[in-house]
């Protein structure tokens, strides 16, 4: 290897090459992710056992036995958990647990390249074996940027803000890519779905109401003249298509003002829509556009020396005011053996897997312009599993209605009683609420299978099949249990359509939501005297109804 490209790597891929004047923002990132972490894994805590327990709606235990099955020894690359090891629901409980105590540790700066693969291990043994509980873009960002968030922490147990182990810069500018790519390939997909609504600007006149958990800022929202909405359509593709470039200019300044200005829009967005973390990890990936100098202002005087230290304490020298991003030269630096280090198998794995990762993600990126491109797909294809190098593309199309499903139980197939939900819209008068970052991943499959078949989602006749025996997992997904003493005879789902209430509907009667009744979305379920499940009435709709 030449030395012009030996400078190139140590530049890249060593810490000791990195990027001093982000420290700060480094340890303000990993916090944050942290926290984002904790979150996920506290939703799953009182959630995973009826999503996915041996008695719950997805059992991962029947699912890992299929692909076992079907896959033999591949079966630890195309699922990577170590749920293989148990999926009992002790197994599942210290998953959680373990995510949970490994984040918050990250939160506390303990040794945070063990507790970021901690996290990322027990957070993708959950997604790897969760099936149509785990479909979402959030889940995939959420591994993308803790993986690559492994090569940007410092090392040691208690590194503080780690001024000996420097952010390296392929790891800063993958994350910055990732936040990059959220943005650009949403805007691009809005533009190439063919949905009309985003090219006349009319995709924001239903969005409040349709999405899968509203919010009540959004219900004033949706009563905001057209003109709003048009805006905020035309603002979306604008920063989506355009505004993000901001991130990659030379000056400083164009990147602090991108961050005011995507850091409040996703304020805005965390406000109005229910979507889990996935605004809140959009959002902290955008600290990684701030640099020291601007952060140390508001950072504790205690911290602020090493920021500005001798830099020959430091193997790359700290920047003086008025220096660019990217403008440090560090081959100048005193770094005893550089060629030995150079030759590390550490710094050889973390070069390897961050191009790869580049490449991965770069490969999609370029299709979406030029779907035949002659690049091979293999290495693309390899990483999948492991959600680490994602397509992403949010709202390529809107959803123009909102249908919602509800469970319903009887025990003379006359008189229905309604399972509460916990969350997602049911009864009229209850304020939606902010749950985010919370994420109830039962109801937010229930909006996904109201926009289409029961026979596309089995997770509805297989949770009537589960309440006509009171399992107490799936009801711990429910607000309560109707039929506390005996589980019903029968139970049904039916689908209804959604509005919000007008501003007079609400001032005279105080509900929030209007509905109608469609009819039933699945077959209606009994069981039989031998313990077998039957079809006591077939769905009244075969399909989702077209929108009024």
């Amino acid at each position: 290897m030449s030395f012009p490209q030996r400078n190139l790597l140590r530049r890249l891929f060593d810490p000791g090459h990195g990027l001093p004047n982000h420290l700060l923002a480094r340890w303000l990132f990993l916090r944050s992710l942290g926290l984002i972490y904790f979150s996920a894994f506290f939703s799953l805590l009182s959630q995973i056992h009826g999503l996915i327990g041996p008695l719950g709606i997805l059992p991962a235990g029947e699912y890992l036995a299929r692909v076992s099955q079907a896959l033999g020894p591949l079966r630890l690359w195309f699922a990577p958990t170590l749920l293989w090891l148990s999926a009992s629901s002790h197994a599942l409980t210290a998953l959680c647990g373990v995510g949970l105590l490994a984040s918050l540790l990250l939160v506390g700066n303990v040794w945070p390249r063990g507790m970021l693969l901690v996290c990322f291990v027990c957070f993708l043994s959950f997604v790897a074996a969760a099936q149509d509980f785990s479909g979402y873009q959030s889940d995939g960002m959420l591994l993308e940027a803790g993986f690559l968030a492994l090569f940007l922490a410092p090392a040691g147990l208690l590194p503080g803000l780690g001024a000996g182990s420097l952010p390296s810069r392929a790891s800063h500018l993958l994350l910055l890519w990732e936040w990059f790519r959220i943005y650009f390939q949403s805007g691009i997909v809005k533009l190439l779905s063919g949905d009309p609504t985003w090219r006349n600007l009319t995709s924001m006149y239903e969005y409040y109401q349709n999405g899968p958990l509203p919010t009540w800022i959004g219900w004033y929202l949706q009563h905001l003249p057209h003109w709003f909405h048009i805006a905020t359509a035309a603002a979306t593709l604008g920063m989506e298509l355009v505004l993000v470039f901001m991130a990659f200019l030379p000056r400083r300044r164009w990147r602090i003002a991108c961050f005011f200005i995507v850091t409040a829009w996703q304020a805005g967005v965390i406000l109005t829509a229910n979507y889990a973390f996935l605004n809140y990890l959009v959002l902290v990936l955008a600290f990684l556009l701030l640099d020291d100098r601007f952060l140390a202002r508001f950072a504790p005087a205690r911290w602020r020396p090493p920021l500005h230290r001798d830099p020959t304490s430091v193997p790359v020298p700290v920047p003086v005011p008025g220096e660019e991003y990217g403008s440090h030269t560090a081959a100048s630096a005193p770094l005893p053996r550089i060629s030995a280090r150079l030759g590390g198998l550490p710094l050889a794995i973390s070069a390897l897997a961050l191009m790869w990762i580049f490449y991965a993600t770069l490969v999609p990126l370029a299709q979406m312009f030029w779907r035949t491109i002659p690049l091979p797909t293999q290495p693309v294809a390899a990483l999948e599993p492991f959600r680490i190098a994602n397509q992403y593309g949010l709202f390529a199309v809107m959803t123009p209605h909102r249908f919602e499903i509800e469970f319903q139980g009887s025990n003379d197939g006359q008189a229905w009683v309604a399972y509460p939900f916990r969350y997602k819209p049911q009864d009229p008068a209850r304020r939606p609420r902010i749950y985010a970052p919370y994420q109830p991943r039962f109801d937010w499959n229930l909006w996904f299978a109201s926009l289409g078949s029961w026979t596309d989602y089995p997770i509805v006749p297989r949770t009537e099949e589960l309440l006509l025996g009171n399992d107490p997992d799936v009801l711990g997904l429910f607000a309560s249990n109707p039929f506390p003493t005996a589980p019903p005879r029968f139970v049904r789902a039916t689908l209804w359509q959604y509005w919000f209430s007008t501003p007079s509907e609400k001032r005279a009667t105080g509900v929030w939501w209007r509905r109608e009744l469609l009819g039933t979305y699945a077959p209606t379920l009994t069981r039989t005297s031998d313990g077998r499940f039957a079809i006591a009435e077939h769905p009244t709709l075969t399909h989702a109804p077209a929108p009024e």
